[in-house]
């Protein structure tokens, strides 16, 4: 078959999940399995949800709504924009499928940071860009090196903000400065799947940045701080004329019934979110905490996972934890071979992974 299939895919490394629970345990013959690998939420989807859900169930038998009508009614009103400036995926990944598919292609050139979340560089190694790597400078981007990389070739640039694996963000001045200047026909893509867990006061107003930028647009989703991943559902805000470029080669379909119906009910529970929010927070600070006690380095993240240094390879540090029953991210993949990304867990997960960290170090 490697005779037929395109080239581009033959050059490209298979992006790997964090194993499931029910995996782990049926391999290691083990009763009680924690996963902190994923960056998934700990918690539950409020009860509204869940009820929502079973009701919608009832008509699995019909096609979603193609066109996400009713949730682009409410999500439009939430953020203040018109609803053609809203593109919905099967997670923000589709997006960043679409995005590639859209405007590069060979030849063309794609920059991102390194490390960086794999999905860039994977969708646009299949496209056949060439895809520039600049390194991060103390675990932030490196947006000055970033916009020295850019040439005529250049034909998107992948932003996350806060970013996966480093899960530190850039300031408002800090991509103004980076989008001024620079060519208008390049898409500027960014992605804030961890948006709703930056609390910091100089955090970009992304939304603001449409008004002036017509090449930018800011993907979201409902996966991480609302607990939907295992519905995939994830949405794009761009000027309307970016969104219909991208609508015209999106799946129909694409977003099942029930993740619109979840989302809906997620954008009115407004108050059981903030309460999970505030449990992040407490727990993001008592993991900070206990990495100083264990003299372990990490980064001080803005998000729902922790970078953290080990003194020994990350594979060995993994595996150890997997055998007693904790999945944390092995971050070798990403080049960064005495680092796991550790998810935030629930209190109770998390003092179970320093107690365990603390026995095998």
């Amino acid at each position: 078959m490697k005779s037929i299939v395109k080239k581009t895919i033959l050059a490209v490394k298979p992006y790997v999940p964090g194993k499931p629970i029910e995996e782990v345990k049926r391999e290691l013959r083990l009763r009680d399995v924690i996963k902190l690998a994923s960056n998934e939420n700990p918690y539950s989807p409020s009860p509204k949800v869940l009820k929502a859900i079973t009701q919608a169930s009832k008509e699995l038998n019909r096609y979603p709504d193609g066109d996400c009508h009713y949730l682009r009614k409410a999500l439009a009103g939430k953020l203040n924009v018109s609803g053609k400036q809203l593109i919905f995926g099967n997670g923000s990944d589709e997006l960043i499928v679409l995005a590639v598919r859209a405007f590069a292609g060979k030849g063309d050139e794609v920059v991102i940071a390194k490390p960086s979340f794999l999905i860039y560089s994977i969708v646009s190694a299949i496209a056949g860009a060439k895809v520039k790597a600049v390194p991060l400078k103390d675990f932030r981007y490196d947006l000055d090196a970033m916009k020295k990389a850019v040439t005529r070739k250049t034909k998107i640039i992948f932003l996350g903000n806060p970013d996966n694996p480093s899960g530190m963000y850039f300031t408002e001045k800090e991509i103004r400065s980076f989008l001024k200047g620079l060519r208008r026909n390049i898409l500027v893509f960014i992605d804030e799947a961890y948006y709703e867990y930056v609390n910091a006061r100089d955090y970009v107003d992304s939304l603001k940045l449409l008004r002036s930028y017509k090449n930018v647009i800011v993907t979201r989703t409902f996966s991480k701080m609302y607990g939907l991943a295992g519905l995939r559902i994830g949405y794009g805000i761009a000027n309307a004329q970016l969104i219909d470029l991208l609508n015209r080669i999106r799946e129909p379909f694409n977003v099942n019934s029930l993740a619109q119906v979840a989302a809906m009910v997620v954008l009115k529970d407004r108050a059981y979110y903030r309460g999970l929010a505030k449990k992040v927070n407490v727990q993001r600070k008592y993991l900070h905490e206990s990495f100083k006690k264990l003299n372990l380095d990490f980064v001080a993240s803005r998000t729902n996972f922790i970078l953290v240094k080990t003194n020994d390879h990350s594979g060995n540090v993994a595996k150890k934890l997997l055998k007693k029953g904790i999945i944390v991210r092995d971050m070798s993949v990403w080049g960064l071979r005495r680092f796991i990304r550790v998810t935030i867990g629930s209190a109770q997960e998390n003092k179970r992974l320093i107690k365990t960290l603390k026995e095998i170090l």
